[in-house]
């Protein structure tokens, strides 16, 4: 059975890989996230499992948002050298993958500021679509500056981040819902098929994709209009989706 930690553990694995064949221009070449450089990326994913496993190494953001927060924590981390990025990442994400594998299963809620509130099990899913979305759409082309292949999208990677952006769309693009005259259903084709219903009453629509570009959208790495997909709907167009956001 595949699970999140599944999912984390396998593109764990690719960064590391990926990170080993890095050179110094790679390393600081800037990435798909405005401002941030590639070592920067993989510091963001370093700092995240820090969160995990203590918390204490990361400065007090107080109340800034997430997206602000996790700026802070990178700009914290700046005087890093790439090989001290590397090194962080690989050993805190080998002392935090037990701890959040710990929480499959696990029922008690756990307030995340403004992602919402979701149940402890939630958790590592989110670690998941993290790791999927940054290494894919932020390290390679055509957001990011790296040229090969990237790793591969398939049920073990896209099952948990699909889990976080379906649980994650109903708190995160709260406003956005409730201001729909209808309902939106996302069906999903490929690997991790599944369909993602946003809001509620008559359905306005059905937007048909694969995974990789429902992420990709959602997450606002790409435009709506520009994604291979179908929509079926009079009243459904791009413009009505760019109010729907995970991160």
């Amino acid at each position: 059975m595949t699970n999140a930690i599944d999912g984390l553990e396998a593109d764990r694995a690719e960064l590391l890989k990926i990170c080993a064949e890095l050179t110094e221009s790679d390393w600081s070449a800037e990435s798909g996230c405005s401002g941030w450089r590639v070592q920067d990326v993989v510091s963001h994913m370093g700092a995240l499992f820090w969160l995990v496993v203590d918390r204490s190494k990361l400065p007090d953001i107080g109340d800034l948002p997430t997206e602000r927060a996790q700026d802070a924590y990178v700009d914290h981390r700046r005087s890093m050298s790439a090989q001290e990025v590397l090194a962080d990442y690989e050993s805190v994400s080998t002392a935090a993958l037990p701890i959040l594998g710990s929480l499959i299963g696990q029922t008690f809620e756990v307030p995340l500021g403004d992602l919402g509130t979701y149940p402890a099990d939630a958790i590592p899913t989110a670690y998941s679509f993290d790791h999927f979305v940054h290494i894919r759409m932020d390290l390679f082309a055509p957001r990011g500056p790296l040229t090969a292949q990237p790793p591969p999208a398939d049920d073990v990677r896209l099952i948990p981040a699909l889990d976080w952006a379906q649980a994650a769309l109903p708190q995160q693009s709260k406003t956005a819902i409730a201001g729909l005259p209808g309902s939106i259903e996302f069906v999903i084709t490929g690997p991790a098929a599944r369909t993602i219903t946003a809001g509620e009453g008559e359905a306005l629509g059905q937007v048909t994709l694969g995974a990789p570009d429902f992420l990709r959208s959602i997450t606002a790495r790409a435009d709506w209009a520009n994604a291979d997909i179908e929509i079926a709907g009079a009243t459904l167009t791009p413009a009505v989706l760019t109010s729907l956001k995970v991160f």
